[in-house]
C-alpha cells in the first residue's frame, strides 16, 4: 500500500458519540464519496461469523450474524480479546477500504474515509484528517443516551480510544460538534471550503 492509493483521500474521525455519522452524511449532501470503515467491519463480521464463532464462542453468532453488543462486552473490557479480533479483522477492512479507494481515486477528487481508530491502530498513508470534535463530558453525556448504558460503561468504552483533545492537536480539519445541528451544517460547509 502506498500514498499513491490514498492520494485524494482525507480521513474522518472522532471519538464514540462525536457525531462522525452526521457529518459523513452532510458530506454526501454535499456531493462528497465516502467511504465507512464501520459498515465494512461489520459486514466482514458477518462474512466470517464462522471464524467469529470459533475464536470466541457459539454464542456470540446467530443466524450467520455477528451478535456485535454481546462480542462488544468482552471486547471492550478485555484486552486480549480485542487484540486478537482487531488481528484478525483489521488486515480485511483496510484490504476493502484499499479496494473501494482505487475506485474513487479515479475520480480525481477529495473523498472521505471514516476510520474510528484511524490515530490509534489503522496505520493508513493519508496525509490529510478531519476529526469531529465534541468536549469529553458532552461525548460521555451523548454516548451513555445514545447507547442506554451507565457512566461507567460509556467510560469503559472511551477508554478504549485516544483521548479527543489529543485527537483534535493531530487533526488538518476540526469540525466542532459541541452545539446544534444549524451549527455542524456551518462547520462543515467550512471545511468544505478550505477543502476545495
Amino acid at each position: 500500500m502506498n500514498n499513491e492509493t490514498f492520494k485524494h483521500a482525507i480521513a474522518l474521525t472522532g471519538g464514540i458519540a462525536t457525531g462522525k455519522s452526521t457529518v459523513c452524511s452532510l458530506l454526501k449532501l454535499h456531493g462528497f464519496l465516502t467511504i465507512d470503515a464501520d459498515k465494512i467491519a461489520h459486514a466482514l463480521l458477518d462474512a466470517h461469523s464462522s471464524t467469529i464463532a470459533s475464536m470466541f464462542g457459539k454464542q456470540y453468532v446467530q443466524d450467520g450474524k455477528v451478535l456485535r453488543k454481546e462480542l462488544g462486552k468482552i471486547i471492550f473490557s478485555n484486552e486480549a480479546n480485542k487484540l486478537k479480533l482487531e488481528a484478525f479483522i483489521h488486515p480485511l477492512i483496510q484490504e476493502t477500504i484499499e479496494k473501494e479507494a482505487v475506485i474513487f481515486e479515479a475520480a480525481g477528487k477529495p473523498y472521505f474515509i471514516d476510520i474510528p481508530l484511524f490515530f490509534e491502530k489503522m496505520h493508513y498513508p493519508i496525509s490529510k484528517c478531519v476529526v469531529v470534535y465534541t468536549p469529553k463530558a458532552l461525548q460521555l453525556k451523548r454516548l451513555m443516551s445514545r447507547d442506554q448504558i451507565s457512566q461507567e460503561e460509556a467510560e469503559l468504552k472511551m477508554s478504549n480510544q485516544m483521548d479527543i483533545e489529543k485527537k483534535k492537536e493531530l487533526a488538518t480539519f476540526v469540525i466542532d460538534n459541541s452545539t446544534t445541528l444549524k451549527n455542524l451544517q456551518n462547520e462543515v460547509e467550512r471545511v468544505k471550503g478550505e477543502l476545495l
